[in-house]
């Protein structure tokens, strides 16, 4: 039997912008990751996230992202190592307070957009932002791209991670997402994608768009909660997921 967790970005609503359906995904995911303020998300969204997830069950990690609100965190910045481990740290305190305040515990960190993708490829940058997570709290879980530098330097440092794979984004033959600049990025059919997955979580691999398998480990799917057909995509996963036999659970 397979055990997949089920994960989705949210809390990117901010000030007067409103994003997604936050209240109603909830009830098919089984861990979020909640917009800490830099890319996306506000305190009032960020504290109304928490509350919400905390009322469904479902498990809250952060989502510590580029400090680049114009361009949703997707944009490469270079920064820093230490950069980093400070966005990092500032970004996590700042959920955690929302989290303690209602009586919440905190389950993972996963970095956004450019940060994840940037720290998918670069050693100095994943292991700056995998010791930011270790200082604040050992026990947390590192979410990061299958394969990847972030998954390796969680593991070096003695966190404990979570390979996550996309239900609706394409692969290159190194394992690393395709770029969103480019025209075949993004998965618009609910069958493919649902099919994507469950060939990544049962066996272990993925066709890039060279037309070669990739390796890949699957721990958690991550489903994009600002897309156009998010909660219709996000039933259809899940229902598809338990229809081949496959738990649909969170890490507790």
């Amino acid at each position: 039997m397979h055990t997949v967790d089920l994960n989705c970005d949210l809390g990117e609503s901010f000030g007067a912008y409103r994003m997604g359906n936050d209240e109603e995904i909830l009830n098919y995911v089984t861990s979020v990751n909640v917009a800490c303020g830099f890319h996306a998300g506000d305190p009032t969204v960020m504290r109304k996230t928490v509350q919400l997830a905390l009322e469904k069950g479902v498990k809250i990690g952060a989502h510590p992202g580029l400090q680049d609100l114009m361009g949703f965190g997707r944009r490469n910045i270079h920064i820093s190592p230490q950069e980093a481990y400070d966005m990092v740290v500032y970004q996590i305190g700042a959920l955690n307070g929302f989290l303690q305040s209602e009586g919440g515990r905190m389950q993972h960190v996963k970095p956004h957009g450019a940060l994840y993708n940037m720290a998918a490829q670069n050693k100095d940058l994943s292991l700056a932002i995998a010791e930011a997570v270790y200082k604040i709290n050992p026990q947390l879980i590192l979410f990061g791209l299958s394969g990847s530098e972030l998954i390796r330097a969680g593991q070096s440092i003695g966190l404990q991670t979570a390979s996550e794979v996309f239900a609706d984004r394409t692969y290159q033959k190194d394992g690393s997402l395709t770029s969103r600049r480019e025209k075949n990025a993004l998965i618009e059919s609910d069958d493919e994608a649902v099919a994507q997955v469950i060939t990544m979580v049962k066996e272990g691999k993925v066709l890039s768009q060279q037309g070669t398998q990739v390796e890949i480990k699957a721990d958690t799917i991550c489903i994009h909660g600002d897309g156009t057909h998010a909660l219709s995509f996000a039933s259809h996963v899940k229902k598809s997921l338990e229809l081949s036999e496959i738990t649909v659970s969170s890490f507790a």
